[in-house]
């Protein structure tokens, strides 16, 4: 899951540049693959355990 994730983030970022490079600009397609990109960085960063957490569970 995470390996696809991520795989999905690169594509979504190279078709960004592509767009971005390109002599006709599709705004519709690089607003979709920056969407694309900023999901897939949620979906990461939620698995990420926070600072606060790891003190509460040292505490108890």
């Amino acid at each position: 899951m995470k390996n696809l994730l991520l795989l999905v983030m690169v594509v979504a970022i190279a078709v960004a540049f592509y767009e971005q490079n390109s002599d006709e600009k599709n705004t519709v397609v690089m607003v979709i693959a920056l969407a694309v990109f900023i999901f897939g960085l949620i979906k990461l960063s939620a698995k990420i355990p926070s600072k606060e957490q790891n003190k509460d569970d040292e505490q108890l």
